[in-house]
């Protein structure tokens, strides 16, 4: 204890970090790790232990997730994921005291996935529960699915999503196939810290014995045809280049894309192989919000002269798209982008058969491009726009309207769901209508760019962008937090021309107005760390959204600009003056966080 002490005086150790070790090194529950975190302090090993051991790993917006080790508090490693499945067994049992229990567990590509998904079931065997694992890697939303198809209480998802490969992660599921929400989150908490000494389980003997049973090919195929009899269009004609970079994504997106009848599906064969890391994929960071991940796909593509690209993340939850416009060029399609073509391809389809009515709903959040509602209410659907960052939000919402009117949601990070299958965002729905709306407009000579552009010029220009800034570790944290509190107390009052009239803080409930910053209004749900700020300009308007996230070590900040309606011979000079208001307010606003907060520290 005294090398703790003096190593958090002389700045090797955070407080936070020595309590946690000590933890470690003296509660009973511990005793297989004490000796070699005892040989970590002994052999001053401290960089190691500050990053193991800066914080207790949270749940956060997907569950617990973050940098793997052999030990830590603050990693995803033997330990901490049998507690968090432990944790969650337990928390099961106290709201079901009477049993049976259930759960289905998953995991994708990642390393060590399929080491943390054996660790958890044989957690919740020894817990009495009736245990199902998948016998390889699926997706998150076959996951989500299995939930209800198996009619289990509780889900576990082993996936970091599109994190780094150092990453791991383990998600936590309740009875309705969605991630889990208050008040279950704070009771999984609760009983998480309460675990003392975890069992020691012999995983094959568990399988041999029948206390975990083995997922069969029953449950992908109920999965795979659930989303297939979602077909909204017979058009087939289509050539797509689809890459799952280095994930689960054949065993779902390329199978409902073939079962479903698109004979030109291509996989994109460098980045086809299961894989943790990520080797081919740009940077190693396989996640198709960002554009970078698809330019080694495009001579692939002109080879095949594919009319479509589309990439989905390590566990297929999300969707990313290239388009192959009338020059025969590829242009990357935004999140917010696909949101839009979705819900009118989904909205256009089914009022020609005639099934929506204006008790039909769609769901999205409140960082979603306002597009969205404006195409869905044009269609007479009902628009619920003002849900919390995080699928999980939709899904709870989706439970408490009735999926039975259920039409679709969607979120700005390439998240998309459509049908009741599932609780979560799903890249095989996603692609199936996004490969039908492409061939739809390709019999009509047209392509998923013209039909944006039909819905800029009825609704307006709307235009995106977003920029992140990382810091890792308890500083980035205090970092990020002191961002926060300076914004909420005193943000810029004009940049690059615009100036700010009004804050929205879900945090606090309230709006106030600026640059007096006075309260004027009380904000009702949803409720988190959020800040959105409105602009003003004589000619113009811009908002930003601004959250911390919570799943990464960074700072996500979202860029919104919208004009009135036009001409669509007029839309490529919108477009361009839009497009560069917004990047010069995004720099403005970057070079004002740099100069008066974060690297100000």
């Amino acid at each position: 204890m005294k090398q703790l002490d003096d190593a958090v005086a002389a700045g090797k150790l955070t407080p936070a970090a020595r309590d946690n070790i000590c933890r470690w090194l003296t509660e009973p529950g511990y005793h297989r790790e004490a000796p070699v975190v005892m040989a970590l302090v002994d052999t001053g090993r401290w960089e190691d232990l500050q990053r193991w051991f800066w914080e207790v790993l949270p749940f956060g917006t997907g569950g617990r997730r973050g940098l793997m080790a052999d030990l830590g508090s603050a990693t995803l490693n033997p330990r901490t994921v049998g507690e968090s499945a432990m944790g969650m067994a337990r928390y099961v049992k106290q709201t079901k005291p009477a049993g049976p229990w259930r759960v289905v567990i998953a995991y994708d590509t990642r390393h060590r996935s399929t080491e943390f998904a054996h660790i958890a079931a044989g957690i919740f065997a020894a817990e009495g529960f009736t245990t199902f694992l998948f016998d390889g890697h699926r997706s998150t939303p076959e996951l989500s699915f299995a939930v209800r198809h198996l009619q289990c209480d509780t889900g576990v998802m082993i996936s970091a999503s599109h994190n780094p490969p150092s990453d791991n992660g383990i998600k936590a599921y309740w009875s309705h196939g969605g991630q889990v929400l208050p008040p279950h989150d704070q009771g999984i908490i609760d009983a998480v810290a309460d675990v003392g000494e975890l069992p020691e389980v012999d995983f094959a003997a568990t399988v041999k014995s029948g206390g975990i049973q083995m997922v069969d090919k029953s449950v992908d195929d109920a999965y795979v045809d659930a989303v297939v009899s979602l077909s909204l269009s017979p058009e087939r004609d289509l050539t797509v280049l689809y890459s799952p970079l280095h994930g689960v994504g054949e065993t779902s997106v390329a199978v409902t894309l073939q079962r479903a009848g698109f004979s030109g599906l291509h996989l994109y064969e460098p980045q086809r192989q299961p894989d943790g890391d990520f080797s081919n994929v740009p940077d190693q960071l396989p996640n198709p919000e960002r554009p970078a991940v698809f330019p080694p796909m495009v001579p692939r593509a002109k080879e095949l002269h594919a009319d479509l690209i589309i990439a989905s993340d390590p566990d297929a939850d999300r969707l990313g798209a290239m388009v192959r416009h009338h020059e025969g060029d590829y242009v990357y399609v935004t999140g917010n982008q696909l949101a839009a073509l979705l819900i009118d391809y989904v909205s256009q389809q089914r009022h020609a058969q005639r099934n929506l009515t204006p008790q039909h709903y769609i769901l999205t959040t409140v960082i979603t491009t306002p597009l969205v509602g404006a195409v869905a209410r044009r269609a007479g659907l009902r628009v619920i726009d003002d849900l919390y960052v995080g699928f999980k939000h939709i899904g709870a919402r989706m439970e408490a309207e009735g999926p039975e009117k259920f039409v679709y949601a969607c979120e700005e990070s390439h998240g998309f769901l459509g049908g009741t299958h599932c609780r979560d965002k799903d890249a095989s729905i996603a692609a199936l209508w996004l490969c039908e709306a492409a061939a739809e407009d390709k019999v009509r000579g047209r392509t998923l760019l013209d039909r944006l552009d039909g819905l800029y010029a009825a609704h307006g220009y709307h235009v995106e962008s977003q920029a992140s800034l990382t810091r890792e570790g308890a500083d980035g944290q205090a970092a990020i937090a002191a961002l926060m509190a300076v914004l909420r107390t005193s943000p810029p009052e004009e940049l690059a021309g615009f100036r700010f009239c009004e804050v929205r803080d879900f945090a606090r409930h309230e709006i106030r107005s600026l640059p007096e910053n006075q309260h004027v209004a009380p904000l009702s749900e949803p409720t988190g760390n959020l800040l959105i700020f409105e602009t003003t300009r004589a000619d113009a308007s811009i908002k930003i959204a601004v959250r911390p996230s919570g799943t990464e070590p960074k700072i996500k900040f979202y860029a919104y600009g919208r004009t009135a309606p036009v001409d669509r011979t007029q839309l490529t000079s919108v477009r361009a003056a839009a497009d560069a208001d917004l990047h010069a307010f995004l720099q403005a606003w970057l070079a004002w966080i740099n100069t008066n907060t974060l690297d100000a520290r």
